[in-house]
């Protein structure tokens, strides 16, 4: 028997959100595999296991260590939203150590974990995305250039943080600083976008024994003015699965998904999210370690499939970690 090391927590504002969805996926473990819990933190990374024995992680030699033993984790899944798994970091410990994952590698969840960075990389294979400014914390910048740019409203993010901590729908151009030093306390980068109008999506992807599967699509319709943290976790959306669109575009966005799933390198399960305007989807955001948490959409997408949860981690973890 495998004995996995889910790694949740982390350093960024997720860190609780992280805790729910792991719980979640233990709460349905794959039959044949054990778990060790993996609570990364500032000081000693703490470890619980199955049947209740506590440790701590060692970063140095991979082992958990408690008062009575020592043991290797067989491979590692990441469940970490933000800062250092889902920007890749604990992926390249994890390589260091010479320990396997079912996660997306080091340099798939960095790229695809930067907003900026991911968008431009996108667009260079003509997936639509939203017209965007890049800017650096220091730098200087002219808000009226960008607001002629982009237009009104526009969205100002943090390009490197998730669950839409820091993000700001700007309407009018007095907003603007405020907007900019919201998405700075998130970080030292951030994007301007333009604001897309239409129909919010997101569909889930995974790799099965016999290829890339699209999970149905979910439509978010977000009772604030965009699907913000309190949307997000907080009851303040709609999550519609399946998404309230005509079968023909569900499925190109089903196949866009995998596209981007291929082209990313990734693995495990993803989440890609779009808005369907008047010119067809455009895609927002690639998420490798999509919320899995009872108020996630991921589970949703699963129920609305017809697939137990417990089936679903059972076959990541036999087709990903068989070639580790």
């Amino acid at each position: 028997m495998k004995t996995i090391g889910i790694f949740c927590g982390g350093f960024s504002s997720e860190y609780a959100i992280s805790l729910n969805s792991t719980n979640t996926i233990i709460s349905h473990f794959p039959l044949g595999y054990s778990w060790i819990k993996i609570i990364v933190k500032k000081g000693a990374w703490e470890t619980e296991t199955e049947h209740g024995v506590k440790g701590t992680f060692n970063v140095n030699t991979g082992a958990v260590e408690s008062s009575t033993e020592t043991t290797r984790i067989d491979a590692g899944l990441i469940y970490i939203h933000g800062d250092p798994g889902e920007n890749g970091k604990l992926q390249g410990t994890l390589d260091l150590l010479g320990i396997p994952y079912v996660n997306s590698d080091a340099l798939a969840s960095s790229l695809s974990f930067d907003k900026w960075y991911c968008n431009q990389f996108l667009k260079s294979f003509n997936i639509p995305v939203a017209q965007s400014i890049f800017l650096k914390k220091g730098e200087s910048y002219d808000i009226h250039h960008m607001v002629e740019a982009l237009g009104l409203p526009l969205f100002i993010k943090p390009t490197n943080s998730g669950s839409s901590y820091g993000i700001s729908k700007i309407k009018e151009i007095h907003a603007m600083e405020a907007g900019i030093e919201t998405a700075f306390r998130e970080g030292d980068r951030i994007v301007l976008e333009s604001f897309l109008e239409g129909t919010e999506v997101t569909c889930g992807v995974y790799r099965t024994k016999n290829g890339l599967k699209a999970l149905p699509l979910t439509e978010i319709v977000s009772q604030n003015e965009f699907f913000d943290y309190e949307a997000k976790y907080l009851g303040k959306s709609d999550e519609i699965v399946p998404a309230r669109i005509d079968d023909q575009l569900a499925g190109h966005i089903q196949e866009a998904s995998k596209r981007i799933y291929e082209l990313l390198n990734l693995r495990a399960i993803a989440r890609i999210d779009f808005i369907i305007c008047q010119k067809g989807p455009f895609v927002i955001e690639v998420n490798t370690t999509p919320g899995f948490s009872n108020e996630s959409i991921v589970p949703k997408m699963l129920a609305c499939a017809g697939i137990e949860i417990r089936d679903f981690w059972t076959e990541i973890f036999d087709v990903e970690l068989a070639f580790r």
